[in-house]
């Protein structure tokens, strides 16, 4: 896994490949086999990784007495962990590999995550599963914006302190509803 993580951070998602990785990780192509039957089969575990660790991090935030600062925090760590590993980045809230999809198993992980910010969401009065889906298109819109146009600085994570506020400022209406949305 450290070799595959190693190979993509150096060349992008792209060039993974098994007779690469192999080299990369000081094994022969039929012992890489051994580990993982395809291509996909590596994708699959990194993702499942990638997955995990941002599940953690997200868990790891504590709470306080204000939901509208820990919801800015949650944010910042999230465009934190983002932009910090581009290509873990595109694996997990890109789909940038064509012909790859995550096993249940691995999809089920990124869902926990998303459990999470609908219930900090719902910590700050926003109920509807439209607002989570408009609120993660905000989210990722400014980290593809800052990874895409410019690279190490904070021109658009700077915003997030903004954006959270005009946010909750237009759908934290305290709705009773419970979300009854997928995640």
């Amino acid at each position: 896994m450290e070799a595959a993580w190693g190979l993509v951070r150096d060349d992008g998602l792209a060039a993974l490949s098994l007779r690469e990785l192999a080299k990369r990780a000081g094994i022969t192509t039929p012992t890489l086999y051994a580990y993982f039957e395809s291509k996909n089969a590596i994708l699959d575990a990194m993702f499942a990784q990638a997955a995990q660790s941002f599940v953690e991090l997200m868990r790891s935030l504590p709470a306080s007495d204000d939901p509208v600062a820990d919801m800015i925090a949650s944010v910042r760590n999230f465009a934190d962990f983002c932009v910090s590993d581009v290509p873990r980045y595109q694996l997990l809230f890109q789909h940038s590999v064509p012909g790859f999809t995550p096993s249940p198993e691995s999809y089920g992980i990124a869902v926990s995550a998303l459990a999470l910010a609908r219930d900090l969401l719902a910590r700050n009065g926003v109920h509807d599963p439209r607002h989570l889906d408009i609120w993660t298109a905000i989210t990722a819109g400014l980290v593809d914006q800052q990874i895409a146009n410019d690279p190490g600085g904070d021109r658009w994570t700077g915003l997030i302190e903004d954006v959270t506020e005009m946010f909750l400022a237009h759908y934290a209406r305290g709705e009773s509803t419970e979300y009854k949305g997928e995640s």
